[in-house]
């Protein structure tokens, strides 16, 4: 059934993209050179764009429109990918399903990832007779979404300890919003919880809980997601897409360089500055790192090949995955520059 639903969805988004495309609902320059994206946030977070936007790394050639706030990376890429915004961001392995049902988008520029100190992991409490990866199967495992990047690394790990895909489908997952997750948790509502970024960390920090695996553990450092436009916006605007994706590398290169104490300083001056409804910022004083392994968050084939074994296990895409139809790093300023790399180290 999960299947059929991602294909149904799949669909379509293939099909009202090329309707909205159609119509040509495409981001365009006024008169002053500056393109406004609209994009969707996420509540108490602040986002790469939202970074390079405050520390004027879009060089005034870009302008933020926050049209809402997104419940998942997967929802945020159909968003960009139907016309509903300008770019979206997520999981690598949900923009390669997307990209392989025939959706209009390209990557451009990772946005988030794992390195040794912002870890994906899968927790429980302190006394839970869950000790082990394979002891989650039957269980109830709260994720931040269906189909993101918590899904595959279940997969991915329980495939390695040798399980089939029968066992792995009895791992039930509950998608929850990732601020609820760890209270679900601790209340029992669940058997383990997907946590990751800020709100792992907070978790961890609170106490009480351990994990069972991490996707640190799992895969080494290793870039998470890209941000991605249409293709018929990257058409008719590349200079906007190019200022865009040179201000998100600066940006993850100022939060890779910048002491932390002045980045949660920036981020909390940003969420308060913006006055949405019913934000807090109480969890980004747990903020550890930008994530990104690479310089600039330059793409690889690996970003995207990485999850093709639960994309072909899920029949989300069949036969070998082709990376190079997914991305590009031609609008990347860190692109063919000396000790750059696209690849995640280890």
């Amino acid at each position: 059934m999960r299947t059929m639903r991602t294909l149904v969805t799949a669909l379509a988004v293939v099909l009202t993209a090329s309707v909205l495309g159609a119509c040509g609902n495409t981001a365009a320059a006024d008169k002053n050179g500056v393109t406004t994206l609209r994009y969707q946030g996420w509540p108490g977070q602040v986002i790469l764009p939202e970074v390079a936007d405050e520390l004027g790394f879009f060089d005034g050639k870009i302008k933020l429109n926050w049209v809402g706030n997104t419940i998942s990376g997967p929802q945020d890429i159909q968003s960009a990918a139907t016309g509903q915004t300008d770019f979206g961001g997520a999981f690598a392995g949900a923009v390669a399903k997307l990209v392989s049902s025939g959706a209009p988008v390209t990557a451009v520029v990772n946005y988030y990832g794992t390195d040794d100190k912002t870890i994906a992991g899968f927790y429980v409490p302190d006394n839970s007779p869950i000790t082990k990866p394979t002891d989650l199967v039957g269980k109830k495992i709260g994720v931040n979404t269906l189909g993101g990047q918590l899904e595959a690394d279940i997969h991915d790990q329980l495939k390695k300890d040798g399980l089939t895909q029968e066992q792995i489908k009895t791992v039930q997952l509950v998608a929850l919003p990732a601020p609820n997750t760890e209270d679900a948790l601790r209340k029992g509502q669940i058997d383990a919880a997907g946590l990751s970024g800020q709100f792992q960390q907070r978790a961890v920090a609170n106490g009480g809980l351990r994990a069972v695996f991490t996707d640190l553990a799992l895969y080494g450092p290793f870039n998470g997601g890209p941000y991605v436009f249409r293709n018929d916006l990257i058409a008719k605007n590349p200079d906007a897409v190019r200022a865009f994706t040179a201000g998100i590398a600066k940006a993850i290169e100022w939060e890779r360089t910048t002491p932390r104490d002045q980045v949660i300083a920036k981020f909390t001056e940003i969420v308060n500055k913006r006055k949405r409804p019913n934000e807090d910022t109480s969890a980004l004083k747990y903020w550890l790192s930008v994530g990104i392994p690479s310089k600039g968050g330059l793409q690889s084939d690996q970003d995207f090949t990485r999850w093709e074994s639960w994309l072909q296990d899920t029949g989300a895409v069949k036969g070998s995955l082709d990376a190079s139809k997914i991305y590009t790093n031609k609008f990347n300023p860190y692109a063919g520059q000396s000790g750059s790399t696209g690849s995640a180290q280890g």
